[in-house]
């Protein structure tokens, strides 16, 4: 009898993981550290605002040397800009956000006080609105100021009277009143473009406080009322209503800017001509360097430019809700949340009036187009964007356990204080307290039921006892002396 050996068993072959599941395995892993949305927030930020230079330099320079000034004139006002955005964008990094916190109610205070004096000779007019203040070689617009106030103190009120907002009053007031009270500062400058990133601002804090569908249904039909009557009571807002509807009407004017962007769209091609390299900026697109950039990023580097900045605040979106999402302090919650809804929807108008699926509104491409006071106050933004997420609980907890890190000990960024809850409010003491477990209750004082009852009382317990007990004793007592007398 032969016995035949088994032959061995091949063993199977264990296939390497790919590349894109490494990658995304990486990824992941990365994402899940306790900091990687405030590096996400950098690195974007930091993108944005190269970007921003260099195309502003490319869009400004031709029209300059055309004007007979220097080409640098332009990018060298922004380039201080971008300083001082800078200077203020590391000090509200290392800035408390309680503090901040409870100073919005004077910022929303002084606002509304700088949006009222605009309005007065103290105002500087420009390109039709007074809105600026001019103070030497420097101007600034206080209702890019009065936005931030706007989020920051109306997420304030909101957390504050969290636990009466399923009441309209409580819900609405004083948020509204005074948001309406800025619009009507605002249209009165006039500045449609304002007041429509303001209505953005005050929708999104009502949409991340929880207020019920009906409300936002009620503020769109109030919007496209207002859309209406602002329409047609200025001649030059149905101008862009009606130059939007159909730009060949009036190529050569109202429907100018239109037509050029999407040429200079046209002309980018995939790749794009190159910086410096396109046709636009030397004066056949008005405002190039700052409400048309996105038509100059189109034309110089193509798709491929375009689809950078789509992605970027694309980016920003997701990073600056994820950061809304892991905080547990509802403040911070709403105000990160209400910041990145406002800065993507300013992009996305802007990008919308460039390639003509919105009519022309004059907003600015944040942290790209040129522009003072714009660029200051977005770097202020992402920098309480980043502030935020620093304030992660995971983020808290790895900063105080681990140090700051290479990048909060380049910036000498202190570490942020962990979130404690408000103290509950007692409630109000009842008239007859529970007694506590293993607690003795004071014992009240015995009442002489024979000194406190009148005559009127009801008889007591304690009076039918004492009653039956004497009129026993009586009886006794006669029975007694009958029985005496009988035998005796």
């Amino acid at each position: 009898m032969t016995v035949v050996a088994d032959k061995p068993r091949s063993k199977r072959k264990v296939r390497p993981a790919g590349r894109v599941a490494s990658l995304r395995g990486g990824l992941t892993a990365w994402l899940g550290r306790p900091l990687a949305d405030f590096h996400l927030l950098l690195a974007i930020f930091g993108m944005l605002t190269v970007l921003g230079l260099v195309m502003v330099l490319s869009a400004s320079a031709p029209g300059q040397v055309a004007s007979g000034v220097s080409a640098y004139s332009v990018f060298q006002k922004q380039l201080i800009y971008v300083c001082i955005g800078a200077v203020l964008f590391w000090l509200v990094l290392r800035f408390p956000l309680r503090r901040l916190r409870h100073l919005s109610t004077a910022a929303m205070g002084i606002g509304v006080l700088l949006l009222a004096l605009v309005l007065t000779p103290l105002g500087d007019v420009r390109s039709g609105a007074q809105s600026w203040f001019t103070v030497g070689p420097i101007s600034f617009q206080p209702i890019e100021a009065v936005k931030l106030a706007l989020a920051l103190w109306g997420a304030h009120v909101l957390v504050t009277k969290r636990a009466l907002l399923g009441q309209y009053r409580h819900l609405l007031v004083p948020v509204v009143p005074v948001a309406m009270l800025v619009f009507a500062l605002v249209m009165l400058q006039p500045d449609l473009g304002g007041t429509i990133t303001l209505g953005v601002v005050l929708i999104s804090l009502l949409w991340f406080v929880g207020a019920p569908m009906r409300l936002f249904g009620v503020i769109a039909g109030g919007a496209v009322a207002g859309a209406v009557v602002l329409a047609i009571g200025a001649a030059y807002r149905l101008q862009r209503v009606t130059s939007f509807l159909d730009p060949n009407a009036d190529p050569q004017g109202a429907g100018l800017q239109a037509r050029q962007a999407m040429f200079a769209l046209a002309e980018g091609g995939f790749f794009g001509k190159g910086l410096a390299q396109g046709s636009s900026q030397w004066r056949y697109l008005p405002n190039v360097e700052s409400d048309f950039i996105f038509a100059v990023i189109g034309e110089e580097l193509g798709f491929v430019g375009c689809a950078l900045v789509l992605a970027l605040f694309g980016g920003l979106a997701w990073v600056g809700l994820r950061v809304a999402s892991r905080n547990t302090d509802p403040w911070i919650r709403i105000v990160s949340a209400t910041l990145t809804v406002w800065l993507v929807a300013q992009a996305a108008i802007n990008i919308g009036y460039v390639v003509r699926l919105l009519p022309v509104t004059g907003i600015t491409l944040p942290m790209i187009s040129s522009g003072g006071t714009s660029i200051v106050m977005t770097m202020i933004v992402f920098g309480i964007l980043a502030n935020c997420a620093r304030h992660e609980p995971d983020a808290v907890a790895a900063l105080r356990s681990l140090g700051p890190g290479r990048v909060g000990g380049l910036l000498k960024l202190p570490a942020p204080e962990a979130y404690r809850p408000p103290p509950k409010r007692k409630p109000v003491r009842p008239s007859t307290p529970p007694r506590a477990p293993g607690r003795r209750t004071a014992q009240l004082p015995v009442v002489d039921e024979r000194r406190m009852a009148g005559r009127s009382a009801p008889p007591s317990e304690y009076r039918r006892r004492e009653t039956r007990r004497v009129n026993q004793s009586r009886s006794e007592q006669g029975r007694s002396t009958r029985g005496r007398g009988r035998y005796n």
